[in-house]
């Protein structure tokens, strides 16, 4: 057992097997010491646990749930990454995440949603976890989902 695999089981998270891709990309690709994953959708076992826009009120995805979301969908990230490497431990670095958070007009607490992702990525890698980041509010995201997570990140 790898490093960050030790570090998953303690944290008692599990990898995820790659999501299935739900258009003509694929989940990463890797180019010199770079892997650029695509963005990930919260999927748990093939299916949005939670669908529609994020904000407070009726009819609208709780901000802590979103970020719940986020987490997920970075835990699917790290998965393409892993299958296209060979593990965790080949990750030097987290170089950049993109959060993209599906919000309801009036909302503005993006950066909030997309800390489930960051968190998740410090807690698992440690200082190689820590990364620039955009997060992003947009009217709409594929399958309705309310969040979507892309990674940059540095192997050997």
């Amino acid at each position: 057992m790898g490093r960050v695999d030790a570090r998953l089981a303690e944290l008692g998270v599990t990898l995820p097997d790659v999501a299935a891709p739900v258009a003509a990309y694929v989940p990463a690709v890797r180019t010199g010491d770079l892997v650029h994953t695509s963005g990930q959708l919260p999927f748990v076992d093939g299916a949005l646990a939670l669908t529609g826009k994020v904000g407070v009120g009726d009819g609208l995805v709780d901000p802590a749930a979103a970020a719940d979301l986020a987490r997920t969908a970075a835990l699917n990230a790290l998965a393409a990454v892993a299958s296209l490497v060979g593990g965790l431990d080949a990750v030097v670095r987290v170089v950049k995440v993109t959060g993209y958070v599906a919000s309801d007009p009036s909302f503005t607490g993006q950066p909030q949603v997309v800390n489930g992702a960051s968190e998740l990525l410090g807690q698992v890698l440690g200082d190689a976890g820590v990364h620039a980041r955009s997060a992003v509010g947009v009217a709409v995201l594929p399958l309705d989902s309310p969040v979507e997570v892309e990674i940059v990140v540095e192997v050997r």
